[in-house]
């Protein structure tokens, strides 16, 4: 084999630092790896770039390199990466020699894609975590934004969200467990930005919940109110309340006052972990806005004969 001048492989100068040659193998190796790129020539251009890499990361490899020159491979330390002679990439990621070799280069980093169960590699610098090698695409956010009912139910639901590097729809069918609150965070694992050789991030949803006009949601219990007429909340009555999951029938007790509360166990939110909250129910006691001449005349009555005072 014709001696090949690594450094110039790689774009850089003979006395390039570690970092500064990693830095342009990363680079190179994303423009000209397979996955990413299908013109005539990358291929054997990334094959290039790879051994030069595995030469020239090596302060062993590289002083012998740098030593003997063309005669580098004879040398003691010498030769191609291991497992480069006879080095196949067909079907990008099938062969075993394509496995082994990435493992060993990027030490053990290579992610298993879908469809076949071929080797993706990322290539750093993209959103991955220190020290773990080459890094997947990177994460998302984005708002959940939930009716109470909804988060109290939970279920399976269809998320159409627009992608921030493409632009493009994507939906998402996402589980949501029964009780979340705002705050809480789902991750959909491969659903965020996919990295240049394919391999996606996280998406993480981040809930919120929408103010409901009937309900207000304290702790794992749920707050309500429910009007009566004075008769009912004078004698008492049974009266229709609505719960998250419909209405229920209560009994108002005979002399009932406004901000007496009705507790209706276990008809709360979902907590997630053991028993669900209770619902609270307030009374007010709804007078009418204009009265019937029949209406009025009672209510003289009751007033001349009630011994009841109120201040």
């Amino acid at each position: 084999m014709d001696f090949k001048d690594y450094y110039q492989t790689l774009g850089v100068d003979k006395g390039a630092s570690s970092d500064v040659i990693q830095r342009a193998y990363k680079k190179l190796a994303r423009k000209f790896h397979p996955d990413v790129n299908q013109a005539a020539g990358a291929e054997d251009r990334f094959k290039e770039i790879s051994e030069a890499y595995e030469v020239l990361k090596d302060p062993k490899k590289r002083r012998t390199y740098d030593q003997f020159g063309s005669a580098y491979k004879q040398a003691p330390g010498g030769g191609p990466p291991p497992g480069w002679e006879g080095f196949d990439f067909g079907g990008v990621g099938g062969a075993s020699g394509f496995s082994n070799f990435f493992e060993g280069l990027f030490g053990g980093s290579g992610r298993r894609g879908g469809g076949g169960g071929g080797f993706r590699f990322d290539f750093g610098g993209m959103g991955g975590r220190p020290g773990a090698g080459p890094s997947r695409g990177q994460d998302q956010e984005a708002k959940l934004v939930l009716g109470l009912s909804e988060a109290a139910r939970g279920g399976q639901h269809d998320l159409s969200l627009g992608d921030a590097i493409s632009g493009q729809m994507r939906t998402h069918k996402v589980n949501i467990p029964a009780g979340v609150r705002t705050g809480q965070r789902i991750r959909l694992p491969g659903r965020g930005a996919v990295g240049a050789n394919g391999v996606a991030g996280d998406l993480y949803l981040k809930i919120e919940l929408k103010p409901h006009p009937r309900f207000r949601l304290e702790g794992k219990d749920l707050h309500t109110t429910v009007a009566v007429t004075p008769w009912e909340a004078a004698l008492g009555a049974e009266v229709k309340v609505s719960t998250l999951e419909g209405l229920v029938t209560v009994r108002i007790p005979a002399g009932a006052s406004t901000g007496r509360k009705i507790r209706l166990r276990g008809k709360g939110f979902p907590s997630g972990k053991g028993d669900p909250g209770d619902l609270y129910a307030e009374i007010q006691i709804a007078i009418p806005k204009t009265l019937s001449d029949e209406e009025r005349h009672l209510y003289q009555e009751l007033a001349k004969v009630s011994t009841f005072r109120a201040r």
